[in-house]
């Protein structure tokens, strides 16, 4: 189990929440995603560490993208 952690700018509500928790939660081997708003942490937890490449599309998919 590996548990990864990004901080993704400009959520604003619960349907961004949702909308970034949705996509990470599509990649394969994920099994938890908690996202933080005011803060805007997101914790993934997945079978195997995920790539910076997998995360970033997906946040991306969902309109927004990783701080760096």
């Amino acid at each position: 189990m590996a548990t990864t952690t990004i901080t993704v700018s400009g959520m604003t509500c619960g349907h961004c929440v949702s909308s970034v928790r949705e996509e990470i939660g599509e990649l394969p081997g994920v099994t938890d995603v908690r996202v933080d708003l005011a803060s805007g942490r997101v914790e993934v937890d997945s079978a195997a560490p995920l790539s910076d490449d997998q995360l970033r599309s997906a946040v991306a998919e969902a309109g927004y993208e990783i701080v760096a």
